[in-house]
């Protein structure tokens, strides 16, 4: 028993320290032609564990530091005499040279180092990328990302590890990829079960080249467009290769300053793990610039914000140092100088008469029509009446005065159906009832401005011509009218006439016993000639 166990140990260590193939692996013999599946993503990840505590929680056989230790796996496979050890709750077992079966762990696959949830300002977790289908073609799409790739194929040292490397990232080999300051990790599927972790390491910015990176991403507004739109212009990545060529920073890779590092037992400068994280490292810097300023040491948050200060204090800069513009002007001896004008040209004639407005149509919930149209209708005789005359007759009425207008413009007299809407808008704009407006209408009607004025404003008339209206009212058979102030009444308390400053007399009708008032007939000269068919006679 104690021969076999010692066999045993011979043979795996002898795997331990064998470099790995290609394509088949080498343990049991079975070919593994894509990549491990690793719970990248899924609910078997713990949140808050480190990066270190979960390679040696997770992975036997790695260091404390993270990378793989072929000797401590070959030992832990052989110590203590066990006959069979368990990895993950599964075992197997392979024939020993003598036909006893020796008991062999399966092998367990790891947890990925990938975890989204500590991602923030300064750490970016990525997907992995899915397999290429159209192996063979550029890497990268954007000049950065050729770029990059050219800094890795320029600092190759072995060709053939290259194409290994590109054709593992094809086949989607590299799990998700953790990006922070300086570093890109990443596990990478080779040809054993368990991927190896990869690690690519650049140099970050110091203060001073950040300074400068901003002050020339501040000085073209297109550079800070051009961020905006995940696109990075040649001029801000590369000095001497825009407006501003000392202004500039290097931020994509030389040749030799990418820096890989794999647990693999391959020390080949890149091993072909490393490679194929160059390779998808392109892709990401092809979807997002800012991948790369991170990768040199800051946050896309902290850049936008720093490049927003910048920007305003520069402008707010240029603002004060700017001169005031020369005010545009014109020489007092010049604007004195005596000249002469040309003529004005001789103004059209006017129309003879104002145009008709056209039809509105009516809308549900709409406005009236037709008073939209007697609007329309006023409009265009104040117009007309000013380009005639040159004087505008409602330029100096009051608002009420001017409310009568309108109304006493629309057809029809008293508080009819259609007249009642508008009586009622005009009344409560003016602070009077409908029924003062109507009033008010007949007193227009019957003499204008000077008819509203007889209405509302009683007055006291000079001797002559007030006094000589009672004789000749008594001439004509009619009663002894009583007088107050320019108003002569009836003895029967219906009809009064008014005398206004126009000389001109108007006549009122009233229910008997009852100071209601209204306009009524034609303003005449003569008082008796006023009262013309309105039943003056004394019954």
């Amino acid at each position: 028993m104690a021969a076999d166990r010692a066999r045993a140990v011979r043979e795996l260590l002898a795997d331990a320290f064998k470099m790995p193939a290609d394509d088949v692996q080498e343990a049991g013999g079975a070919e593994t032609t894509g990549p491990v599946a690793v719970a990248a993503w899924g609910p078997d990840h713990r949140p808050g564990v480190t990066e270190g505590e979960a390679a040696r929680t997770s992975t036997p056989g790695l260091a404390a530091d993270g990378t793989a230790d072929e000797d401590a796996t070959g030992a832990a496979r052989a110590t203590d005499g066990a006959a069979a050890w368990v990895s993950g709750g599964v075992t197997t077992t392979r024939a020993s040279g003598d036909g006893a079966d020796v008991p062999q762990a399966a092998p367990r696959v790891p947890r990925s180092m990938a975890a989204p949830s500590r991602d923030g300002e300064l750490r970016r977790t990525f997907r992995p990328f899915p397999p290429r289908a159209s192996a063979g073609e550029a890497f990268a799409e954007s000049w950065w990302g050729n770029a990059w790739v050219a800094a890795l194929e320029e600092g190759a040292l072995d060709a053939a590890r290259l194409a290994r490397g590109r054709a593992y990232a094809d086949k989607g080999n590299v799990d998700a990829i953790t990006v922070t300051p300086g570093l890109v990790l990443a596990y990478v599927h080779g040809s054993r079960p368990r991927p190896y972790r990869v690690q690519l390491r650049l140099r970050t910015l110091d203060d001073t080249e950040w300074d400068r990176f901003l002050d020339a991403a501040a000085e073209q507004p297109a550079h800070i467009a051009a961020l905006l739109d995940k696109e990075l212009p040649p001029g801000l990545a590369e000095p001497g290769a825009g407006p501003t060529p000392d202004r500039g920073v290097r931020l994509l890779p030389g040749p030799r300053e990418l820096d890989p590092r794999c647990s693999c037992p391959d020390f080949g400068h890149p091993c072909k793990h490393a490679a194929a994280l160059c390779y998808q490292t392109a892709r990401l810097l092809d979807e997002d610039p800012f991948v790369l300023l991170l990768l040199r040491g800051r946050g896309e948050r902290e850049l936008l914000d720093a490049l927003s200060r910048r920007n305003a204090a520069r402008a707010a800069r240029a603002a004060q140092e700017q001169e005031p513009a020369p005010l545009p002007g014109v020489r007092a001896r010049d604007a004195l100088a005596p000249r002469t004008l040309p003529p004005l040209p001789a103004p059209l004639p006017p129309p003879p008469h104002p145009e008709q407005p056209p039809v509105y149509p009516g809308a549900p919930g709409g406005p009236d029509p037709f008073a939209l149209d007697q609007l329309a209708t006023d409009a265009a005789a104040r117009a007309h009446a000013l380009l005639t005359t040159g004087r505008d007759p409602v330029a100096e009425l009051t608002l009420w005065q001017d409310a009568v207008r309108l109304a006493a413009a629309r057809p029809g007299s008293g508080l009819t159906a259609t007249t009642r809407a508008l009586y009622s808008s005009l009344a409560a704009a003016t602070g009077r009832t409908p029924a003062d407006l109507a009033r008010a209408v007949a007193a227009w009607r019957q003499g204008g401005l000077e008819g509203l004025a007889v209405l509302e404003e009683p007055w006291d008339p000079p001797a002559g011509r007030f006094d000589r209206a009672r004789p000749l009212l008594l001439a004509a058979d009619l009663p002894a009218f009583r007088p107050w102030r320019n108003h002569l009444t009836h003895p029967h308390g219906h009809l009064q006439l008014r005398l206004g400053h126009d000389g001109l007399w108007y006549a009122y009708e009233s229910d008997p016993g009852h100071d209601d008032w209204w306009p009524r007939g034609t303003p005449d000269l003569d008082p008796v000639g006023a009262l013309t068919g309105l039943g003056a006679a004394d019954d």
